[in-house]
């Protein structure tokens, strides 16, 4: 499974396990409490360590397949000191996210030129930033962007991938405020087709109205570019914003409901102690999780790696 080879180097991994840190703490802090004065796995510390869990924003349904798996663990092994606990929960968490058939290596399929991505998301989730860092990503890695500022509703969404595509050195497709998105989409991959660009990176507009509303809008704008590009876009990107917790659930939800998801990337890591989130989010809507993002900087944005990932929720 290409997702679980990636290797992380030593920079990456430093930089994920600091921007754990908040979620490590508090998780470890919930979880003493909830063994205290306890020798071995018993139901009470499992009823405590189910509410450790939801408290840590896994979410009820993937916290009841967690606490499945180590009552199973505890029946067969008879007994299961609690000093155990952490390794048992560590194995589960990880051979939970290893059952997720999506995941992949964050690789874009080079036969597609322009390989289209539209991001979607709520507005303040860190749309805009996450497309400024992969455009800053992808161009190091040799590839040309092209941007295209679809949320034409806020002057400032604009502005803001202005600023990142001058930031980061790379073209961008705008139209005048309350044009019409599918218009700017359609413009982007006829510019991204005509430039030879490898990449384009459309921003769609943030706004969490009734799903009718919000399907048709996204519909509309996927239709207009097919006119260019019949299999566009290549990949729909939900953003996330990870430290609001269960609100990240509920607009997973929404979004998926609206439209066909066909990655995540989850930001504000490194601010929150709500980094179960990524957890239950990964399980629950079987979606690979793409990105994380858990830092400001450019390079914070890193490609998810389950194994990693918990490696560093766990690190002690």
């Amino acid at each position: 499974m290409s997702w679980f080879k990636k290797i992380f180097n030593k920079q990456e991994k430093e930089t994920l396990d600091q921007g754990l840190e908040k979620s490590r703490e508090g998780f470890f802090e919930k979880i003493s409490k909830a063994v205290v004065g306890k020798s071995t796995v018993d139901e009470e510390v499992l009823d405590n360590l189910e509410e450790v869990l939801i408290a840590s924003d896994v979410g009820a349904s993937t916290t009841i397949k967690i606490i499945e798996r180590i009552e199973q663990r505890v029946a067969r092994d008879k007994y299961v000191s609690t000093e155990e606990l952490n390794r048992i929960l560590r194995e589960e968490i990880t051979a939970l996210l290893l059952e997720n058939p999506h995941q992949n290596s964050g690789n874009i399929d080079q036969s597609k030129k322009p390989y289209v991505i539209m991001v979607v998301g709520v507005n303040g989730v860190g749309k805009t930033t996450t497309i400024g860092k992969l455009a800053h990503q992808f161009k190091k890695e040799g590839k040309s962007v092209v941007l295209g500022a679809a949320d034409t509703f806020r002057a400032a969404a604009v502005d803001q991938l202005v600023i990142w595509s001058e930031r980061v050195g790379v073209p961008i497709v705008k139209q005048s405020m309350g044009s019409d998105p599918a218009s700017v989409a359609f413009d982007t991959v006829q510019s991204a087709q005509a430039q030879g660009a490898d990449i384009a990176i459309i921003d769609t507009a943030g706004r969490l109205h009734n799903k009718v509303n919000l399907m048709n809008e996204l519909s509309k704008i996927k239709r207009v570019m097919q006119k260019v590009l019949p299999d566009a876009p290549h990949e729909i990107l939900l953003v996330l914003d990870g430290s609001t917790g269960q609100n990240a659930f509920e607009q997973a939800r929404q979004f998926t409901a609206a439209t066909e998801v066909s990655a995540l990337a989850v930001t504000k890591l490194d601010g929150t102690a709500k980094g179960g989130v990524v957890i239950g989010i990964s399980d629950q809507f079987q979606i690979p999780v793409k990105y994380i993002g858990v830092g400001e900087k450019m390079e914070d944005l890193q490609l998810f790696n389950g194994a990693e990932f918990v490696d560093s929720f766990f690190k002690t």
